[in-house]
């Protein structure tokens, strides 16, 4: 059974930090890239960070570029995003994405079930 379980989320003052955990199972984590996505209220989801499954280069936002940081631990099948000087436009749910390309056959998404970030004073 494949699942994405996001942790890490709450209510935190512009400025601060809070990390978000990602925890994979029921899948070859090390094969996939991970992506955290967003998506806040009225709005469309967008992509925040990317890190490739092996090589490449890691991608992110141009408003989160400089204060967020993305990584993964394979041995721990889990991916991270760090977020520092947190502004209230970072107000969102934050959903983590696992995908696989093949090149032959369709890729696969893989999907968690969100976690709250809220940015307030």
């Amino acid at each position: 059974q494949v699942q994405l379980v996001e942790s890490g989320g709450g209510w935190v003052q512009p400025g601060g930090s809070l990390k978000l955990s990602c925890a994979a199972s029921g899948f070859t984590f090390p094969y996939y890239a991970m992506t955290w996505y967003r998506q806040a209220p009225g709005k469309e989801r967008e992509l925040v960070a990317l890190i490739p499954s092996a090589g490449g280069s890691i991608n992110y936002a141009d408003s989160v570029k400089g204060r967020f940081t993305i990584s993964r631990d394979n041995a721990k099948n889990t991916v991270y995003l760090q977020m520092n000087s947190l502004k209230p436009e970072d107000t969102a749910v934050y959903y983590c994405n696992a995908h696989l390309t093949r090149r032959w056959a369709p890729a696969t998404d893989y999907w968690g079930q969100g976690t709250q970030v809220t940015v307030s004073s």
